[in-house]
Protein backbone atom coordinates (compact mmCIF):
# COMPACT_ATOMS: atom_id res chain seq x y z
CA UNK A 1 0.00 0.00 0.00
CA UNK A 2 1.25 4.01 -0.41
CA UNK A 3 1.81 5.51 2.49
CA UNK A 4 0.07 8.44 3.94
CA UNK A 5 -1.62 10.61 1.68
CA UNK A 6 -2.28 14.07 3.87
CA UNK A 7 -0.20 15.92 6.64
CA UNK A 8 -2.79 16.49 8.48
CA UNK A 9 -4.23 14.12 11.00
CA UNK A 10 -7.58 13.92 12.91
CA UNK A 11 -7.06 13.75 16.37
CA UNK A 12 -8.03 10.05 16.77
CA UNK A 13 -6.34 9.35 13.15
CA UNK A 14 -9.41 7.84 11.12
CA UNK A 15 -7.53 5.88 7.97
CA UNK A 16 -9.30 5.43 4.93
CA UNK A 17 -8.83 2.98 1.91
CA UNK A 18 -10.21 3.21 -1.78
CA UNK A 19 -10.69 -0.27 -3.22
CA UNK A 20 -11.93 -1.13 -6.71
CA UNK A 21 -12.38 -4.33 -9.11
CA UNK A 22 -11.49 -3.80 -12.64
CA UNK A 23 -14.48 -5.05 -14.04
CA UNK A 24 -17.07 -3.66 -11.31
CA UNK A 25 -18.36 -0.31 -11.16
CA UNK A 26 -18.04 0.03 -7.60
CA UNK A 27 -15.87 2.07 -5.86
CA UNK A 28 -15.45 1.23 -1.76
CA UNK A 29 -14.35 3.08 1.30
CA UNK A 30 -13.45 1.79 4.52
CA UNK A 31 -13.26 3.98 6.93
CA UNK A 32 -11.67 2.41 10.38
CA UNK A 33 -10.07 3.94 13.63
CA UNK A 34 -8.67 1.28 15.98
CA UNK A 35 -9.99 3.26 19.14
CA UNK A 36 -13.56 3.66 17.88
CA UNK A 37 -16.40 1.70 16.63
CA UNK A 38 -18.73 2.84 14.71
CA UNK A 39 -22.21 0.92 14.99
CA UNK A 40 -22.16 2.23 18.89
CA UNK A 41 -20.33 5.45 19.36
CA UNK A 42 -21.11 6.92 15.13
CA UNK A 43 -24.63 8.15 15.85
CA UNK A 44 -26.56 10.22 13.16
CA UNK A 45 -24.27 9.16 11.05
CA UNK A 46 -24.04 10.99 7.36
CA UNK A 47 -21.98 11.14 4.02
CA UNK A 48 -21.82 14.10 1.45
CA UNK A 49 -20.08 13.79 -1.93
CA UNK A 50 -18.66 17.04 -3.03
CA UNK A 51 -17.53 16.28 -6.67
CA UNK A 52 -16.45 19.11 -6.78
CA UNK A 53 -14.03 19.39 -4.59
CA UNK A 54 -13.23 15.73 -5.38
CA UNK A 55 -13.90 15.11 -1.50
CA UNK A 56 -16.56 12.56 0.61
CA UNK A 57 -17.12 14.47 4.08
CA UNK A 58 -18.69 12.29 6.91
CA UNK A 59 -20.10 13.72 9.94
CA UNK A 60 -21.36 11.89 13.26
CA UNK A 61 -22.10 12.99 16.64
CA UNK A 62 -20.29 10.92 19.71
CA UNK A 63 -20.39 13.69 22.78
CA UNK A 64 -19.93 16.47 20.13
CA UNK A 65 -19.70 16.62 16.13
CA UNK A 66 -17.00 14.95 14.08
CA UNK A 67 -16.55 15.66 10.73
CA UNK A 68 -13.55 14.04 8.45
CA UNK A 69 -12.99 14.43 4.84
CA UNK A 70 -11.40 11.92 2.28
CA UNK A 71 -10.22 12.59 -1.21
CA UNK A 72 -11.60 11.36 -4.31
CA UNK A 73 -9.22 9.02 -6.21
CA UNK A 74 -9.51 10.06 -10.19
CA UNK A 75 -12.24 8.03 -10.84
CA UNK A 76 -15.77 8.68 -12.94
CA UNK A 77 -17.98 8.75 -10.77
CA UNK A 78 -22.24 8.41 -11.14
CA UNK A 79 -23.15 11.84 -9.35
CA UNK A 80 -26.72 11.13 -10.34
CA UNK A 81 -26.51 7.44 -8.32
CA UNK A 82 -27.09 7.70 -4.53
CA UNK A 83 -24.21 6.94 -1.84
CA UNK A 84 -24.63 4.24 0.18
CA UNK A 85 -23.06 3.96 3.67
CA UNK A 86 -23.16 1.67 6.20
CA UNK A 87 -21.31 1.56 9.82
CA UNK A 88 -19.86 -1.72 11.14
CA UNK A 89 -18.73 -2.42 14.82
CA UNK A 90 -14.92 -1.33 13.55
CA UNK A 91 -15.55 0.34 10.69
CA UNK A 92 -17.76 2.89 8.07
CA UNK A 93 -18.10 1.50 4.38
CA UNK A 94 -19.04 3.74 1.46
CA UNK A 95 -19.70 2.77 -1.93
CA UNK A 96 -20.17 4.94 -4.74
CA UNK A 97 -21.52 3.87 -8.29
CA UNK A 98 -18.96 4.52 -11.33
CA UNK A 99 -19.63 5.25 -14.55
CA UNK A 100 -17.39 3.16 -16.19
CA UNK A 101 -14.94 0.60 -14.19
CA UNK A 102 -12.16 1.40 -13.30
CA UNK A 103 -9.91 -1.41 -15.88
CA UNK A 104 -12.00 0.43 -18.83
CA UNK A 105 -9.91 1.49 -21.76
CA UNK A 106 -10.97 4.95 -21.29
CA UNK A 107 -10.45 5.41 -17.66
CA UNK A 108 -6.94 3.66 -18.31
CA UNK A 109 -6.16 6.38 -20.48
CA UNK A 110 -7.80 9.20 -18.21
CA UNK A 111 -4.61 11.06 -17.08
CA UNK A 112 -3.23 10.91 -20.91
CA UNK A 113 -6.55 12.36 -21.92
CA UNK A 114 -6.66 15.38 -19.32
CA UNK A 115 -2.97 15.94 -19.75
CA UNK A 116 -1.98 15.91 -16.17
CA UNK A 117 1.48 17.02 -15.52
CA UNK A 118 3.82 17.69 -12.25
CA UNK A 119 5.94 15.36 -10.30
CA UNK A 120 3.42 13.66 -8.20
CA UNK A 121 1.70 12.86 -11.39
CA UNK A 122 5.00 11.49 -13.21
CA UNK A 123 5.55 9.37 -10.05
CA UNK A 124 2.11 8.32 -10.06
CA UNK A 125 2.16 6.93 -13.61
CA UNK A 126 5.49 5.49 -12.94
CA UNK A 127 3.87 3.21 -9.82
CA UNK A 128 1.88 2.06 -12.59
CA UNK A 129 3.51 1.07 -15.93
CA UNK A 130 4.18 -1.86 -16.08
CA UNK A 131 7.65 -4.06 -15.84
CA UNK A 132 9.12 -4.43 -19.49
CA UNK A 133 12.56 -5.90 -20.23
CA UNK A 134 12.39 -4.68 -23.65
CA UNK A 135 11.73 -1.02 -22.21
CA UNK A 136 14.98 -1.23 -19.95
CA UNK A 137 16.92 -2.52 -22.92
CA UNK A 138 15.70 0.21 -25.19
CA UNK A 139 16.74 2.83 -22.35
CA UNK A 140 19.89 0.99 -21.31
CA UNK A 141 21.32 0.85 -25.42
CA UNK A 142 20.29 4.24 -25.62
CA UNK A 143 22.15 5.80 -23.44
CA UNK A 144 25.68 6.76 -24.40
CA UNK A 145 27.29 4.41 -21.33
CA UNK A 146 24.99 3.73 -18.16
CA UNK A 147 26.93 3.40 -14.52
CA UNK A 148 24.97 1.22 -12.01
CA UNK A 149 24.43 2.72 -8.38
CA UNK A 150 23.31 1.15 -5.24
CA UNK A 151 20.12 2.37 -4.40
CA UNK A 152 20.80 2.51 -0.85
CA UNK A 153 24.13 4.63 -0.43
CA UNK A 154 24.43 5.39 -4.31
CA UNK A 155 27.83 4.02 -4.13
CA UNK A 156 28.96 3.66 -7.85
CA UNK A 157 29.19 -0.05 -8.97
CA UNK A 158 30.81 -0.21 -12.40
CA UNK A 159 34.45 0.99 -12.72
CA UNK A 160 33.33 2.40 -16.07
CA UNK A 161 29.91 2.69 -18.36
CA UNK A 162 28.27 -0.01 -20.35
CA UNK A 163 27.38 0.27 -23.48
CA UNK A 164 26.72 -3.22 -24.50
CA UNK A 165 23.43 -4.56 -23.60
CA UNK A 166 21.67 -7.97 -24.21
CA UNK A 167 18.29 -9.73 -22.86
CA UNK A 168 18.61 -13.34 -21.01
CA UNK A 169 16.98 -16.02 -22.76
CA UNK A 170 14.19 -17.74 -21.20
CA UNK A 171 14.72 -20.69 -18.55
CA UNK A 172 12.42 -22.87 -20.89
CA UNK A 173 14.54 -21.63 -24.01
CA UNK A 174 15.11 -25.70 -24.72
CA UNK A 175 11.60 -26.20 -25.12
CA UNK A 176 10.93 -23.38 -27.29
CA UNK A 177 13.90 -24.86 -29.78
CA UNK A 178 12.57 -27.93 -29.72
CA UNK A 179 8.84 -26.99 -30.84
CA UNK A 180 10.46 -24.91 -33.79
CA UNK A 181 13.02 -27.46 -35.04
CA UNK A 182 11.99 -30.91 -33.16
CA UNK A 183 13.73 -32.86 -30.80
CA UNK A 184 14.34 -36.04 -32.51
CA UNK A 185 17.12 -37.77 -34.61
CA UNK A 186 15.55 -36.55 -38.06
CA UNK A 187 16.88 -33.51 -39.94
CA UNK A 188 15.36 -31.14 -37.91
CA UNK A 189 16.42 -31.89 -34.48
CA UNK A 190 19.82 -31.02 -35.21
CA UNK A 191 19.15 -27.58 -35.54
CA UNK A 192 17.84 -27.02 -31.82
CA UNK A 193 21.33 -29.17 -30.35
CA UNK A 194 23.48 -26.44 -32.28
CA UNK A 195 21.98 -23.72 -31.81
CA UNK A 196 22.69 -24.95 -27.68
CA UNK A 197 26.40 -24.02 -28.72
CA UNK A 198 25.70 -20.40 -30.18
CA UNK A 199 23.19 -19.78 -27.35
CA UNK A 200 26.11 -20.72 -24.73
CA UNK A 201 28.91 -18.27 -26.85
CA UNK A 202 26.09 -15.51 -27.20
CA UNK A 203 25.31 -15.29 -23.30
CA UNK A 204 28.86 -16.41 -21.71
CA UNK A 205 29.22 -13.57 -19.06
CA UNK A 206 31.93 -11.42 -20.47
CA UNK A 207 34.00 -8.20 -20.00
CA UNK A 208 31.54 -4.95 -21.08
CA UNK A 209 28.58 -6.90 -21.34
CA UNK A 210 25.87 -6.51 -19.35
CA UNK A 211 22.41 -8.89 -19.28
CA UNK A 212 19.09 -8.04 -18.74
CA UNK A 213 16.05 -9.78 -17.78
CA UNK A 214 13.13 -9.05 -15.90
CA UNK A 215 14.22 -9.10 -12.38
CA UNK A 216 17.85 -9.11 -12.67
CA UNK A 217 20.93 -8.09 -14.57
CA UNK A 218 24.39 -9.74 -14.97
CA UNK A 219 27.18 -7.99 -14.60
CA UNK A 220 31.25 -9.45 -15.05
CA UNK A 221 32.96 -9.06 -11.86
CA UNK A 222 35.20 -7.19 -13.95
CA UNK A 223 33.48 -4.47 -14.58
CA UNK A 224 32.90 -3.67 -10.84
CA UNK A 225 34.46 -1.63 -8.72
CA UNK A 226 36.18 -4.18 -5.54
CA UNK A 227 34.93 -6.93 -6.51
CA UNK A 228 37.05 -10.38 -6.55
CA UNK A 229 34.53 -13.18 -6.33
CA UNK A 230 37.83 -15.32 -5.40
CA UNK A 231 38.41 -13.71 -2.37
CA UNK A 232 34.28 -13.95 -2.04
CA UNK A 233 33.45 -16.99 -2.54
CA UNK A 234 36.70 -18.82 -2.19
CA UNK A 235 38.45 -20.77 -5.64
CA UNK A 236 39.46 -19.06 -8.60
CA UNK A 237 36.02 -19.28 -10.59
CA UNK A 238 36.23 -21.81 -13.51
CA UNK A 239 36.95 -20.62 -16.71
CA UNK A 240 33.03 -20.54 -18.41
CA UNK A 241 34.38 -18.58 -21.10
CA UNK A 242 37.63 -19.55 -22.51
CA UNK A 243 36.73 -23.29 -21.76
CA UNK A 244 33.79 -22.99 -24.22
CA UNK A 245 36.00 -21.20 -26.72
CA UNK A 246 38.90 -23.44 -26.34
CA UNK A 247 37.11 -26.35 -26.97
CA UNK A 248 34.69 -25.18 -29.52
CA UNK A 249 37.41 -23.80 -31.71
CA UNK A 250 36.13 -19.80 -31.38
CA UNK A 251 38.24 -16.97 -31.47
CA UNK A 252 37.70 -14.29 -29.11
CA UNK A 253 35.58 -11.91 -31.38
CA UNK A 254 33.26 -14.76 -32.70
CA UNK A 255 32.63 -15.64 -28.56
CA UNK A 256 31.70 -11.94 -27.83
CA UNK A 257 29.19 -12.01 -30.95
CA UNK A 258 25.81 -11.80 -29.27
CA UNK A 259 24.04 -11.98 -32.91
CA UNK A 260 21.03 -14.00 -33.46
CA UNK A 261 21.98 -17.51 -33.98
CA UNK A 262 18.82 -18.15 -36.22
CA UNK A 263 20.10 -15.46 -38.68
CA UNK A 264 23.48 -17.00 -38.69
CA UNK A 265 22.35 -20.04 -39.46
CA UNK A 266 20.02 -18.57 -42.77
CA UNK A 267 22.65 -16.08 -43.82
CA UNK A 268 25.44 -18.55 -44.79
CA UNK A 269 25.43 -21.26 -47.26
CA UNK A 270 26.79 -24.36 -46.22
CA UNK A 271 28.17 -26.88 -48.86
CA UNK A 272 28.99 -30.07 -46.87
CA UNK A 273 31.00 -32.95 -48.97
CA UNK A 274 31.16 -35.90 -47.97
CA UNK A 275 33.82 -37.34 -50.21
CA UNK A 276 33.42 -40.84 -49.05
CA UNK A 277 31.26 -42.43 -45.69
CA UNK A 278 33.46 -41.96 -42.60
CA UNK A 279 35.89 -39.36 -43.72
CA UNK A 280 36.28 -35.78 -43.02
CA UNK A 281 33.36 -33.47 -43.25
CA UNK A 282 34.60 -30.04 -45.28
CA UNK A 283 32.60 -26.88 -45.00
CA UNK A 284 33.18 -24.02 -47.47
CA UNK A 285 32.31 -20.38 -47.86
CA UNK A 286 32.37 -17.95 -50.37
CA UNK A 287 32.33 -15.63 -48.08
CA UNK A 288 34.43 -15.58 -44.95
CA UNK A 289 34.95 -19.18 -42.27
CA UNK A 290 31.42 -19.17 -40.56
CA UNK A 291 31.43 -20.95 -36.83
CA UNK A 292 30.02 -23.81 -38.45
CA UNK A 293 33.25 -24.62 -40.36
CA UNK A 294 35.52 -24.30 -37.43
CA UNK A 295 33.44 -27.05 -35.80
CA UNK A 296 33.34 -29.25 -38.31
CA UNK A 297 37.04 -28.65 -38.92
CA UNK A 298 37.14 -30.55 -35.19
CA UNK A 299 34.72 -33.55 -36.45
CA UNK A 300 37.94 -35.33 -38.06
CA UNK A 301 36.60 -39.12 -37.67
CA UNK A 302 32.84 -41.04 -38.04
CA UNK A 303 32.20 -43.66 -36.16
CA UNK A 304 30.15 -46.43 -37.99
CA UNK A 305 28.53 -47.72 -34.81
CA UNK A 306 27.19 -44.15 -33.80
CA UNK A 307 25.64 -44.53 -37.12
CA UNK A 308 24.29 -47.59 -36.37
CA UNK A 309 22.72 -46.60 -33.07
CA UNK A 310 21.13 -43.50 -34.96
CA UNK A 311 19.48 -45.87 -37.12
CA UNK A 312 17.34 -47.46 -34.28
CA UNK A 313 16.55 -44.50 -33.10
CA UNK A 314 12.71 -43.30 -33.47
CA UNK A 315 13.22 -42.66 -37.37
CA UNK A 316 12.73 -45.80 -38.63
CA UNK A 317 12.75 -44.56 -42.71
CA UNK A 318 16.54 -44.53 -44.12
CA UNK A 319 18.91 -41.59 -42.96
CA UNK A 320 20.77 -40.26 -45.61
CA UNK A 321 24.71 -39.60 -45.15
CA UNK A 322 24.49 -36.26 -44.87
CA UNK A 323 21.96 -36.36 -41.85
CA UNK A 324 24.67 -38.90 -39.95
CA UNK A 325 27.65 -36.35 -40.78
CA UNK A 326 25.73 -33.31 -39.71
CA UNK A 327 25.04 -35.68 -36.80
CA UNK A 328 28.31 -35.95 -35.78
CA UNK A 329 28.97 -32.06 -36.22
CA UNK A 330 26.66 -31.99 -33.34
CA UNK A 331 28.44 -34.28 -31.37
CA UNK A 332 31.35 -31.82 -31.50
CA UNK A 333 29.31 -29.14 -30.22
CA UNK A 334 29.03 -30.73 -26.78
CA UNK A 335 29.17 -28.20 -23.88
CA UNK A 336 31.36 -28.67 -21.01
CA UNK A 337 29.68 -29.50 -17.59
CA UNK A 338 30.20 -26.26 -15.79
CA UNK A 339 27.80 -24.76 -18.71
CA UNK A 340 25.07 -27.53 -17.91
CA UNK A 341 23.90 -25.83 -14.99
CA UNK A 342 23.59 -22.10 -16.92
CA UNK A 343 21.55 -23.96 -20.21
CA UNK A 344 19.12 -25.36 -17.87
CA UNK A 345 18.21 -22.00 -16.55
CA UNK A 346 19.90 -22.58 -13.61
CA UNK A 347 22.32 -19.28 -13.68
CA UNK A 348 19.66 -17.02 -15.49
CA UNK A 349 16.84 -14.96 -13.49
CA UNK A 350 17.67 -15.89 -9.89
CA UNK A 351 14.89 -14.06 -8.29
CA UNK A 352 12.41 -16.56 -7.11
CA UNK A 353 14.18 -19.77 -8.52
CA UNK A 354 11.55 -22.10 -9.04
CA UNK A 355 12.23 -26.25 -8.05
CA UNK A 356 12.52 -27.00 -11.78
CA UNK A 357 15.24 -24.58 -12.01
CA UNK A 358 16.93 -24.79 -8.69
CA UNK A 359 20.35 -26.92 -8.92
CA UNK A 360 22.04 -28.90 -6.27
CA UNK A 361 25.42 -28.45 -8.04
CA UNK A 362 25.32 -24.83 -7.78
CA UNK A 363 25.47 -22.47 -4.86
CA UNK A 364 24.24 -19.22 -4.57
CA UNK A 365 26.42 -17.01 -2.57
CA UNK A 366 25.33 -12.93 -1.79
CA UNK A 367 26.88 -10.23 -2.77
CA UNK A 368 27.08 -7.33 -0.66
CA UNK A 369 27.22 -3.34 -1.68
CA UNK A 370 30.76 -2.89 -0.63
CA UNK A 371 30.02 0.56 0.90
CA UNK A 372 26.70 0.12 2.99
CA UNK A 373 26.70 -3.86 3.50
CA UNK A 374 23.17 -3.95 1.40
CA UNK A 375 22.33 -6.92 0.10
CA UNK A 376 22.38 -6.32 -4.15
CA UNK A 377 22.45 -9.64 -6.11
CA UNK A 378 23.91 -12.98 -5.67
CA UNK A 379 26.86 -15.09 -7.84
CA UNK A 380 26.90 -18.78 -8.75
CA UNK A 381 29.59 -21.01 -7.07
CA UNK A 382 30.29 -25.09 -7.74
CA UNK A 383 32.23 -27.42 -6.96
CA UNK A 384 32.29 -26.23 -3.11
CA UNK A 385 33.01 -22.59 -3.29
CA UNK A 386 34.30 -22.03 -6.75
CA UNK A 387 32.25 -18.91 -8.79
CA UNK A 388 30.58 -20.47 -12.06
CA UNK A 389 31.28 -17.64 -14.62
CA UNK A 390 32.59 -14.81 -13.07
CA UNK A 391 29.16 -12.99 -13.16
CA UNK A 392 26.96 -10.99 -10.53
CA UNK A 393 23.43 -11.16 -11.06
CA UNK A 394 21.91 -7.68 -9.24
CA UNK A 395 18.22 -7.27 -8.83
CA UNK A 396 16.79 -4.29 -10.36
CA UNK A 397 15.18 -3.17 -7.26
CA UNK A 398 18.48 -2.63 -5.21
CA UNK A 399 19.50 -0.85 -8.10
CA UNK A 400 19.64 2.63 -9.97
CA UNK A 401 21.07 3.68 -12.94
CA UNK A 402 21.83 7.97 -12.64
CA UNK A 403 21.68 10.00 -9.29
CA UNK A 404 19.99 11.10 -7.48
CA UNK A 405 18.44 7.19 -7.08
CA UNK A 406 14.94 7.08 -8.00
CA UNK A 407 14.95 10.00 -9.78
CA UNK A 408 13.14 10.66 -14.22
CA UNK A 409 16.76 9.36 -15.28
CA UNK A 410 16.79 6.45 -13.29
CA UNK A 411 15.44 3.48 -15.72
CA UNK A 412 14.44 1.17 -13.28
CA UNK A 413 12.97 3.50 -10.45
CA UNK A 414 10.03 1.40 -11.46
CA UNK A 415 11.14 -1.67 -9.92
CA UNK A 416 10.55 -2.83 -6.27
CA UNK A 417 10.83 -6.01 -4.51
CA UNK A 418 6.95 -5.61 -3.78
CA UNK A 419 6.09 -5.55 -7.47
CA UNK A 420 8.64 -7.67 -8.59
CA UNK A 421 7.13 -10.40 -6.48
CA UNK A 422 3.38 -9.79 -7.21
CA UNK A 423 4.54 -10.03 -10.94
CA UNK A 424 6.07 -13.26 -10.58
CA UNK A 425 2.99 -14.54 -8.33
CA UNK A 426 0.81 -13.60 -11.06
CA UNK A 427 2.96 -16.06 -13.99
CA UNK A 428 3.50 -19.07 -11.64
CA UNK A 429 -0.23 -18.84 -11.58
CA UNK A 430 -0.05 -18.65 -15.54
CA UNK A 431 2.22 -20.94 -16.32
CA UNK A 432 1.58 -23.65 -13.41
CA UNK A 433 -2.07 -22.82 -12.87
CA UNK A 434 -0.90 -22.92 -9.51
CA UNK A 435 -2.57 -20.21 -6.97
CA UNK A 436 -0.91 -21.33 -3.84
CA UNK A 437 2.82 -20.13 -3.65
CA UNK A 438 5.28 -21.55 -0.62
CA UNK A 439 8.76 -19.52 -0.76
CA UNK A 440 11.35 -21.00 1.19
CA UNK A 441 14.83 -20.13 2.32
CA UNK A 442 17.16 -20.22 -0.79
CA UNK A 443 20.19 -21.41 1.71
CA UNK A 444 18.37 -23.73 3.93
CA UNK A 445 15.38 -24.84 1.70
CA UNK A 446 12.66 -23.66 4.63
CA UNK A 447 9.70 -22.57 4.15
CA UNK A 448 8.97 -19.15 5.22
CA UNK A 449 6.00 -17.78 3.43
CA UNK A 450 2.66 -18.94 2.05
CA UNK A 451 0.73 -16.92 -0.63
CA UNK A 452 -1.97 -17.83 -1.99
CA UNK A 453 -3.70 -15.49 -4.81
CA UNK A 454 -7.10 -14.44 -5.08
CA UNK A 455 -7.34 -11.46 -7.11
CA UNK A 456 -5.22 -10.08 -9.92
CA UNK A 457 -7.92 -7.15 -10.88
CA UNK A 458 -7.87 -5.00 -7.71
CA UNK A 459 -7.41 -1.26 -7.36
CA UNK A 460 -6.19 0.37 -4.02
CA UNK A 461 -4.97 3.38 -2.29
CA UNK A 462 -5.02 4.44 1.43
CA UNK A 463 -4.02 6.93 3.87
CA UNK A 464 -5.22 9.52 6.69
CA UNK A 465 -8.24 10.87 6.74
CA UNK A 466 -8.42 15.48 8.08
CA UNK A 467 -10.69 16.91 10.03
CA UNK A 468 -12.73 19.83 8.31
CA UNK A 469 -12.13 22.10 11.19
CA UNK A 470 -8.04 21.62 10.69
CA UNK A 471 -7.78 20.99 7.30
CA UNK A 472 -8.79 23.54 5.18
CA UNK A 473 -6.23 23.14 2.09
CA UNK A 474 -7.39 21.81 -1.50
CA UNK A 475 -7.52 18.24 -1.29
CA UNK A 476 -4.45 16.03 -2.30
CA UNK A 477 -4.79 14.14 -5.96
CA UNK A 478 -5.12 10.19 -5.41
CA UNK A 479 -4.63 7.76 -7.84
CA UNK A 480 -5.82 3.90 -7.53
CA UNK A 481 -3.02 1.96 -8.12
CA UNK A 482 -3.50 -1.62 -9.94
CA UNK A 483 -2.94 -4.31 -7.12
CA UNK A 484 -3.46 -7.85 -6.44
CA UNK A 485 -5.03 -9.55 -3.55
CA UNK A 486 -3.41 -12.24 -1.44
CA UNK A 487 -4.06 -14.26 1.42
CA UNK A 488 -0.53 -15.02 3.52
CA UNK A 489 1.01 -16.98 6.12
CA UNK A 490 4.02 -17.25 7.86
CA UNK A 491 5.39 -21.11 7.97
CA UNK A 492 7.33 -20.31 11.26
CA UNK A 493 3.73 -20.38 13.20
CA UNK A 494 2.36 -23.65 11.75
CA UNK A 495 2.00 -26.82 13.24
CA UNK A 496 3.30 -30.15 12.53
CA UNK A 497 0.16 -30.84 10.89
CA UNK A 498 -0.09 -27.82 8.74
CA UNK A 499 3.22 -28.45 8.03
CA UNK A 500 2.31 -31.99 6.47
CA UNK A 501 -0.52 -30.51 5.02
CA UNK A 502 1.50 -27.60 2.73
CA UNK A 503 3.43 -30.39 2.13
CA UNK A 504 1.63 -32.39 0.77
CA UNK A 505 0.26 -29.73 -1.60
CA UNK A 506 3.39 -29.33 -3.13
CA UNK A 507 3.85 -32.67 -4.21
CA UNK A 508 0.41 -33.22 -5.87
CA UNK A 509 1.08 -30.00 -7.65
CA UNK A 510 -1.63 -28.11 -5.62
CA UNK A 511 1.06 -25.62 -4.64
CA UNK A 512 4.24 -24.12 -6.22
CA UNK A 513 7.33 -23.43 -4.54
CA UNK A 514 10.23 -20.83 -4.91
CA UNK A 515 13.28 -20.23 -3.42
CA UNK A 516 14.96 -16.61 -2.16
CA UNK A 517 16.82 -15.20 0.10
CA UNK A 518 15.35 -14.83 3.75
CA UNK A 519 16.36 -11.31 4.02
CA UNK A 520 13.76 -10.65 0.78
CA UNK A 521 11.04 -12.76 1.56
CA UNK A 522 11.31 -11.48 5.86
CA UNK A 523 11.21 -8.01 3.47
CA UNK A 524 8.00 -9.41 1.15
CA UNK A 525 6.44 -10.50 4.87
CA UNK A 526 6.65 -6.74 6.26
CA UNK A 527 5.32 -5.50 3.66
CA UNK A 528 1.69 -7.96 3.53
CA UNK A 529 1.71 -6.89 7.31
CA UNK A 530 1.87 -3.39 6.27
CA UNK A 531 -0.63 -3.75 3.29
CA UNK A 532 -3.05 -5.59 5.61
CA UNK A 533 -3.13 -2.79 8.19
CA UNK A 534 -4.65 -0.74 5.65
CA UNK A 535 -7.98 -2.60 6.11
CA UNK A 536 -10.34 -3.00 9.09
CA UNK A 537 -9.71 -6.29 11.66
CA UNK A 538 -13.20 -7.63 9.85
CA UNK A 539 -12.06 -6.95 6.42
CA UNK A 540 -8.43 -8.60 6.67
CA UNK A 541 -8.28 -12.13 7.42
CA UNK A 542 -10.02 -15.19 5.83
CA UNK A 543 -10.17 -18.90 6.52
CA UNK A 544 -7.36 -18.29 9.18
CA UNK A 545 -4.73 -16.25 6.67
CA UNK A 546 -3.80 -12.99 6.35
CA UNK A 547 -5.66 -10.78 3.74
CA UNK A 548 -3.44 -8.04 1.87
CA UNK A 549 -2.47 -7.02 -1.17
CA UNK A 550 0.76 -6.07 -3.29
CA UNK A 551 1.06 -3.89 -5.98
CA UNK A 552 1.70 -4.60 -9.55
Amino acid sequence: MTGDLCDFESPRQWRFTWEAQSHIPTLRLFLFDPQTKPLVQCRNLKVNVSLSQSLVMVTWFDDKEVSLRVPIPRVLIDDESPVRFTAFDDHIEVKLVLLLPVGHAIVSGFDSILNFSGDDENLNLDASTPLSVDSDIRNLSSSEGVHFYCQNCEFKLTRSPLRNFSEMPSVNWREVADNWFGACCCSFGGISEKLVTKFTNSYSCMKGMCLVNFATIVVCNEDLVGCNLSDLGGDEFHGVESDLIGDMGFDESTATSVSDPVIDEESKDKNIKDEEFGASIVCKDTDEESNLERLSDLCLESNLAGNEELEQGCCTHHVSEKLLNNEKLIESTKISENQKSFLNGFLGNIFMIRSSNLSKEVEWVEYFCPQCSTLLGAYPCANGSAPVDGGVRFFKCYLSTSLPAGGSKDFFRGYTLEKLFSTQLLDCAKDELSFRTVARDLKTRVPILQVVLTNSNSWSCTGYCSSTTSCMEPAPKLDLQPVIKVLFSECSKYTESEIRTMEDQIKNDLAGEVFMPRCQIEDIVESLVSAKNALPHSCSSLQGLSLSSMHI
